[in-house]
Protein backbone atom coordinates (compact mmCIF):
# COMPACT_ATOMS: atom_id res chain seq x y z
CA UNK A 1 0.00 0.00 0.00
CA UNK A 2 1.15 3.58 -1.02
CA UNK A 3 1.12 6.35 1.60
CA UNK A 4 -0.73 9.42 1.70
CA UNK A 5 2.59 10.06 3.10
CA UNK A 6 3.60 10.22 -0.25
CA UNK A 7 1.71 13.34 -1.45
CA UNK A 8 4.50 15.12 0.14
CA UNK A 9 8.07 13.42 -0.68
CA UNK A 10 6.39 13.55 -4.45
CA UNK A 11 5.81 17.47 -3.89
CA UNK A 12 9.32 18.08 -2.48
CA UNK A 13 11.09 16.22 -4.83
CA UNK A 14 9.33 17.83 -8.28
CA UNK A 15 9.36 21.50 -6.67
CA UNK A 16 12.42 21.49 -5.17
CA UNK A 17 13.62 21.63 -1.24
CA UNK A 18 12.85 25.18 -1.21
CA UNK A 19 9.31 24.72 -1.22
CA UNK A 20 9.37 22.30 1.86
CA UNK A 21 7.61 24.50 4.17
CA UNK A 22 4.87 25.58 1.45
CA UNK A 23 4.52 21.81 0.51
CA UNK A 24 4.21 20.66 4.13
CA UNK A 25 0.92 22.99 4.88
CA UNK A 26 -0.03 21.72 1.79
CA UNK A 27 -0.35 18.03 3.27
CA UNK A 28 -4.05 17.02 4.10
CA UNK A 29 -4.35 15.98 7.77
CA UNK A 30 -4.47 12.31 8.22
CA UNK A 31 -5.03 10.76 11.82
CA UNK A 32 -6.55 7.24 11.54
CA UNK A 33 -5.97 4.46 13.70
CA UNK A 34 -8.63 2.37 12.23
CA UNK A 35 -5.33 -0.26 10.76
CA UNK A 36 -1.90 -1.12 11.44
CA UNK A 37 -1.25 0.43 8.20
CA UNK A 38 -3.58 3.52 8.97
CA UNK A 39 -1.42 4.36 11.93
CA UNK A 40 1.93 4.08 10.46
CA UNK A 41 0.75 6.34 7.34
CA UNK A 42 -0.45 8.79 9.97
CA UNK A 43 2.50 8.78 11.78
CA UNK A 44 4.35 9.88 8.94
CA UNK A 45 1.80 11.83 7.64
CA UNK A 46 2.54 13.93 11.28
CA UNK A 47 6.52 13.62 10.42
CA UNK A 48 5.61 15.68 6.45
CA UNK A 49 3.16 18.10 8.41
CA UNK A 50 5.87 18.91 11.18
CA UNK A 51 3.73 17.86 13.67
CA UNK A 52 6.08 15.93 15.88
CA UNK A 53 4.17 16.08 18.70
CA UNK A 54 1.49 14.25 17.15
CA UNK A 55 3.86 11.85 15.60
CA UNK A 56 5.61 11.46 19.09
CA UNK A 57 2.05 10.18 20.76
CA UNK A 58 1.56 7.64 18.48
CA UNK A 59 4.26 5.71 20.20
CA UNK A 60 3.39 3.55 23.45
CA UNK A 61 5.13 3.33 26.55
CA UNK A 62 8.54 2.58 24.96
CA UNK A 63 9.60 6.01 22.94
CA UNK A 64 11.55 6.48 20.07
CA UNK A 65 14.10 8.96 21.44
CA UNK A 66 15.39 10.13 24.84
CA UNK A 67 12.45 13.06 24.72
CA UNK A 68 10.63 15.29 22.16
CA UNK A 69 13.04 17.49 21.35
CA UNK A 70 15.62 14.62 20.77
CA UNK A 71 12.60 13.07 18.66
CA UNK A 72 12.27 16.08 16.48
CA UNK A 73 15.98 16.90 16.02
CA UNK A 74 16.34 13.07 14.25
CA UNK A 75 13.79 14.72 11.61
CA UNK A 76 15.84 18.11 10.87
CA UNK A 77 17.09 16.81 7.85
CA UNK A 78 14.16 15.47 6.93
CA UNK A 79 12.22 17.21 3.73
CA UNK A 80 9.45 14.37 3.50
CA UNK A 81 8.64 10.78 3.76
CA UNK A 82 7.17 8.19 1.35
CA UNK A 83 6.10 5.18 3.12
CA UNK A 84 4.90 1.63 1.40
CA UNK A 85 3.66 -0.93 3.85
CA UNK A 86 3.00 -4.85 2.90
CA UNK A 87 1.19 -7.34 4.53
CA UNK A 88 0.57 -7.04 8.29
CA UNK A 89 0.79 -10.18 10.02
CA UNK A 90 -1.63 -10.55 13.72
CA UNK A 91 -1.19 -12.48 16.92
CA UNK A 92 -2.81 -12.07 20.26
CA UNK A 93 -0.64 -12.10 23.69
CA UNK A 94 -1.44 -10.87 27.10
CA UNK A 95 -4.32 -9.30 26.30
CA UNK A 96 -3.13 -7.92 23.46
CA UNK A 97 -3.09 -7.88 19.67
CA UNK A 98 0.40 -7.06 17.85
CA UNK A 99 0.50 -6.58 14.26
CA UNK A 100 3.08 -6.85 12.38
CA UNK A 101 3.80 -4.57 9.24
CA UNK A 102 6.40 -4.64 6.78
CA UNK A 103 7.36 -0.99 5.65
CA UNK A 104 10.11 0.67 2.90
CA UNK A 105 10.26 4.37 3.66
CA UNK A 106 11.54 7.16 0.84
CA UNK A 107 13.03 9.79 2.68
CA UNK A 108 13.85 12.58 1.21
CA UNK A 109 16.59 15.41 2.57
CA UNK A 110 16.74 19.10 2.65
CA UNK A 111 19.62 18.66 0.92
CA UNK A 112 18.37 17.00 -2.03
CA UNK A 113 19.46 13.51 -1.67
CA UNK A 114 17.23 10.39 -1.06
CA UNK A 115 17.74 7.44 1.52
CA UNK A 116 15.78 4.11 0.94
CA UNK A 117 15.11 2.71 4.15
CA UNK A 118 13.19 -0.86 4.79
CA UNK A 119 12.02 -2.68 8.12
CA UNK A 120 8.87 -3.29 10.31
CA UNK A 121 7.18 -1.89 12.99
CA UNK A 122 5.01 -3.50 15.65
CA UNK A 123 1.83 -2.04 16.48
CA UNK A 124 -0.03 -3.22 19.68
CA UNK A 125 -3.83 -2.37 20.54
CA UNK A 126 -4.52 -3.65 24.01
CA UNK A 127 -7.92 -5.02 23.99
CA UNK A 128 -10.67 -2.03 24.27
CA UNK A 129 -13.50 -4.40 26.51
CA UNK A 130 -10.77 -4.54 29.23
CA UNK A 131 -9.45 -1.17 29.59
CA UNK A 132 -10.45 1.46 32.17
CA UNK A 133 -9.89 4.70 31.83
CA UNK A 134 -8.18 6.64 30.47
CA UNK A 135 -8.22 4.27 27.23
CA UNK A 136 -4.95 3.33 25.08
CA UNK A 137 -5.97 3.29 21.44
CA UNK A 138 -3.83 1.71 18.84
CA UNK A 139 -0.08 2.77 18.87
CA UNK A 140 3.35 2.27 17.64
CA UNK A 141 5.15 -0.65 19.70
CA UNK A 142 8.04 -0.10 18.37
CA UNK A 143 9.51 -0.24 14.94
CA UNK A 144 13.05 -1.23 13.52
CA UNK A 145 14.55 0.34 9.95
CA UNK A 146 17.53 -0.43 8.23
CA UNK A 147 19.31 1.19 5.22
CA UNK A 148 18.42 -0.31 1.80
CA UNK A 149 20.41 -0.84 -1.30
CA UNK A 150 17.07 -1.71 -3.07
CA UNK A 151 14.78 0.81 -5.03
CA UNK A 152 12.42 1.83 -3.11
CA UNK A 153 9.43 -0.18 -5.06
CA UNK A 154 11.73 -2.99 -4.37
CA UNK A 155 12.81 -2.57 -0.77
CA UNK A 156 9.49 -3.90 0.97
CA UNK A 157 10.05 -7.00 3.03
CA UNK A 158 7.57 -9.48 2.10
CA UNK A 159 7.30 -10.71 5.99
CA UNK A 160 8.71 -9.56 9.48
CA UNK A 161 10.64 -11.49 11.36
CA UNK A 162 9.68 -14.12 13.89
CA UNK A 163 5.80 -13.18 13.16
CA UNK A 164 3.04 -15.16 12.05
CA UNK A 165 2.19 -15.62 8.36
CA UNK A 166 0.76 -12.57 6.85
CA UNK A 167 -3.29 -12.23 7.43
CA UNK A 168 -5.19 -12.90 4.68
CA UNK A 169 -6.45 -9.56 3.38
CA UNK A 170 -8.25 -8.20 0.11
CA UNK A 171 -5.70 -6.35 -2.29
CA UNK A 172 -7.84 -4.87 -4.66
CA UNK A 173 -9.80 -3.59 -1.90
CA UNK A 174 -7.06 -1.92 -0.33
CA UNK A 175 -5.65 -0.96 -3.72
CA UNK A 176 -8.73 1.00 -4.10
CA UNK A 177 -8.50 2.53 -0.96
CA UNK A 178 -5.03 3.96 -1.20
CA UNK A 179 -6.00 5.15 -4.97
CA UNK A 180 -8.66 7.01 -3.76
CA UNK A 181 -6.78 8.79 -0.96
CA UNK A 182 -4.21 9.57 -3.34
CA UNK A 183 -6.56 11.03 -5.85
CA UNK A 184 -8.69 12.52 -3.42
CA UNK A 185 -6.90 13.66 -0.30
CA UNK A 186 -9.13 16.58 -0.23
CA UNK A 187 -12.58 14.39 0.51
CA UNK A 188 -13.41 14.64 4.35
CA UNK A 189 -13.45 10.61 6.44
CA UNK A 190 -16.25 8.79 6.54
CA UNK A 191 -19.06 9.32 8.99
CA UNK A 192 -17.30 7.79 11.53
CA UNK A 193 -14.08 9.74 11.27
CA UNK A 194 -12.04 6.62 10.84
CA UNK A 195 -11.39 6.61 7.48
CA UNK A 196 -12.95 6.50 4.38
CA UNK A 197 -16.32 5.39 4.43
CA UNK A 198 -16.80 2.65 1.84
CA UNK A 199 -18.90 0.23 0.15
CA UNK A 200 -18.56 -2.43 -1.95
CA UNK A 201 -20.46 -4.91 -4.78
CA UNK A 202 -19.86 -7.91 -6.93
CA UNK A 203 -21.46 -7.39 -10.54
CA UNK A 204 -21.73 -10.26 -12.58
CA UNK A 205 -21.70 -9.35 -16.62
CA UNK A 206 -20.90 -10.62 -19.67
CA UNK A 207 -19.36 -8.63 -22.90
CA UNK A 208 -21.87 -8.02 -25.85
CA UNK A 209 -18.97 -10.58 -27.41
CA UNK A 210 -19.02 -13.37 -24.95
CA UNK A 211 -21.49 -16.66 -25.83
CA UNK A 212 -24.36 -17.65 -24.19
CA UNK A 213 -22.69 -20.94 -22.43
CA UNK A 214 -19.28 -18.77 -22.00
CA UNK A 215 -19.31 -18.79 -17.79
CA UNK A 216 -20.23 -15.08 -16.27
CA UNK A 217 -17.37 -12.19 -15.69
CA UNK A 218 -17.37 -10.54 -12.71
CA UNK A 219 -16.60 -6.59 -11.68
CA UNK A 220 -16.17 -5.75 -8.20
CA UNK A 221 -17.73 -2.05 -7.20
CA UNK A 222 -16.49 0.44 -4.37
CA UNK A 223 -18.28 3.35 -3.75
CA UNK A 224 -15.83 5.45 -1.51
CA UNK A 225 -17.45 8.40 0.86
CA UNK A 226 -16.42 12.29 -0.26
CA UNK A 227 -17.75 14.65 2.65
CA UNK A 228 -21.33 16.28 2.76
CA UNK A 229 -23.09 19.51 3.06
CA UNK A 230 -26.40 20.26 4.95
CA UNK A 231 -28.58 18.40 2.45
CA UNK A 232 -25.78 16.71 -0.24
CA UNK A 233 -23.69 13.53 0.23
CA UNK A 234 -20.60 12.87 -1.78
CA UNK A 235 -19.65 9.60 -3.32
CA UNK A 236 -16.44 8.46 -5.83
CA UNK A 237 -16.51 5.02 -7.10
CA UNK A 238 -13.61 2.68 -9.03
CA UNK A 239 -14.37 -0.62 -10.76
CA UNK A 240 -12.00 -3.40 -10.84
CA UNK A 241 -12.76 -6.79 -13.66
CA UNK A 242 -10.03 -9.00 -14.67
CA UNK A 243 -9.64 -7.47 -18.36
CA UNK A 244 -9.05 -3.48 -17.10
CA UNK A 245 -7.60 -4.10 -14.07
CA UNK A 246 -8.83 -1.13 -10.98
CA UNK A 247 -9.88 2.13 -12.29
CA UNK A 248 -11.81 5.27 -11.43
CA UNK A 249 -15.22 5.56 -12.53
CA UNK A 250 -16.37 8.29 -14.76
CA UNK A 251 -19.54 9.50 -15.40
CA UNK A 252 -21.18 11.22 -18.29
CA UNK A 253 -23.00 13.61 -17.24
CA UNK A 254 -24.99 16.71 -19.69
CA UNK A 255 -23.87 20.20 -19.85
CA UNK A 256 -27.36 22.01 -19.76
CA UNK A 257 -28.34 25.45 -21.50
CA UNK A 258 -30.94 26.70 -18.84
CA UNK A 259 -33.12 29.36 -19.88
CA UNK A 260 -35.88 31.22 -17.32
CA UNK A 261 -38.42 33.32 -18.23
CA UNK A 262 -37.28 37.36 -18.36
CA UNK A 263 -33.63 35.50 -17.07
CA UNK A 264 -35.32 35.80 -13.74
CA UNK A 265 -34.00 32.79 -12.33
CA UNK A 266 -36.62 32.84 -9.73
CA UNK A 267 -39.28 32.06 -12.33
CA UNK A 268 -40.62 30.23 -14.72
CA UNK A 269 -38.53 28.19 -16.95
CA UNK A 270 -38.31 28.85 -20.48
CA UNK A 271 -36.55 26.01 -21.66
CA UNK A 272 -33.53 23.43 -20.79
CA UNK A 273 -31.23 21.87 -23.58
CA UNK A 274 -28.47 19.50 -23.77
CA UNK A 275 -25.16 21.50 -25.32
CA UNK A 276 -22.60 19.23 -24.50
CA UNK A 277 -21.46 15.80 -21.84
CA UNK A 278 -18.93 16.32 -19.57
CA UNK A 279 -17.36 13.59 -17.18
CA UNK A 280 -17.50 13.58 -13.22
CA UNK A 281 -15.45 11.44 -10.63
CA UNK A 282 -17.70 12.28 -8.22
CA UNK A 283 -21.82 11.93 -7.69
CA UNK A 284 -24.39 13.68 -5.07
CA UNK A 285 -26.59 11.70 -3.17
CA UNK A 286 -25.92 8.31 -5.20
CA UNK A 287 -27.02 4.75 -4.61
CA UNK A 288 -26.34 1.51 -6.41
CA UNK A 289 -28.77 -1.04 -6.95
CA UNK A 290 -27.53 -4.59 -7.20
CA UNK A 291 -31.16 -5.62 -8.54
CA UNK A 292 -31.25 -3.35 -11.47
CA UNK A 293 -27.24 -2.89 -12.07
CA UNK A 294 -27.99 0.63 -11.91
CA UNK A 295 -26.37 3.31 -9.89
CA UNK A 296 -28.38 6.60 -9.24
CA UNK A 297 -27.26 10.44 -8.33
CA UNK A 298 -29.87 12.88 -6.93
CA UNK A 299 -28.32 16.58 -6.54
CA UNK A 300 -30.17 19.01 -4.72
CA UNK A 301 -29.74 22.65 -5.66
CA UNK A 302 -30.95 23.96 -2.54
CA UNK A 303 -32.61 22.32 1.09
CA UNK A 304 -36.67 22.03 0.06
CA UNK A 305 -35.17 19.93 -2.94
CA UNK A 306 -37.51 21.58 -5.32
CA UNK A 307 -34.31 21.86 -7.61
CA UNK A 308 -32.49 19.70 -8.55
CA UNK A 309 -30.67 17.17 -11.29
CA UNK A 310 -31.09 13.16 -10.98
CA UNK A 311 -28.91 10.83 -13.04
CA UNK A 312 -29.25 6.68 -14.23
CA UNK A 313 -26.12 5.04 -15.17
CA UNK A 314 -26.44 1.30 -16.10
CA UNK A 315 -23.98 -1.09 -16.01
CA UNK A 316 -23.78 -3.14 -19.55
CA UNK A 317 -20.90 -4.60 -21.72
CA UNK A 318 -18.16 -4.11 -18.49
CA UNK A 319 -19.24 -0.18 -17.69
CA UNK A 320 -21.48 2.29 -16.54
CA UNK A 321 -23.97 4.24 -19.79
CA UNK A 322 -25.67 7.25 -18.43
CA UNK A 323 -29.31 6.02 -19.77
CA UNK A 324 -31.45 8.93 -18.07
CA UNK A 325 -30.86 12.45 -16.28
CA UNK A 326 -33.71 14.28 -15.21
CA UNK A 327 -34.13 18.23 -13.96
CA UNK A 328 -35.79 20.41 -11.95
CA UNK A 329 -34.39 23.72 -13.01
CA UNK A 330 -37.60 26.06 -10.94
CA UNK A 331 -37.64 27.33 -7.82
CA UNK A 332 -41.03 27.12 -7.43
CA UNK A 333 -41.36 25.03 -4.30
CA UNK A 334 -42.66 21.98 -6.25
CA UNK A 335 -40.80 18.84 -6.83
CA UNK A 336 -41.28 18.49 -10.53
CA UNK A 337 -38.43 17.12 -12.49
CA UNK A 338 -38.54 16.07 -16.07
CA UNK A 339 -36.28 14.01 -18.07
CA UNK A 340 -34.04 15.55 -20.26
CA UNK A 341 -32.48 12.51 -21.28
CA UNK A 342 -33.83 9.05 -21.60
CA UNK A 343 -32.34 5.57 -22.92
CA UNK A 344 -33.82 4.44 -19.90
CA UNK A 345 -37.73 3.85 -20.10
CA UNK A 346 -39.96 2.08 -22.53
CA UNK A 347 -42.29 4.05 -24.77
Amino acid sequence: MRSLAGAFAASALLTGISCVQAAAQEVPYLDDRSSAASLVESFYNAVNRKEFARAWDYFGDEKPAADPDAFAAGYADTAGVEVYTGAVASEGAAGSTFYHLPVAILAAQTDGSEKVLAGCYVVRLVNPSVQEPPFRPMHIEKGSLSPSDLAFDEALPESCPDAPPPDETDAVLEEARTMFLDLHADCEPGPDGSGPGEDQYTIPFRYSTDADEEPEREARLFRFYCGAGAYNENHVYYQYDETDGLREVSFAVPELDIRYVDDNVEGAVDSIGIIGYTTEATLVNSFYDEATQTITSANKWRGVGDASDSGTWIFRNGRFTLVRYDVDASYDGEINPEPVLDFHTAP
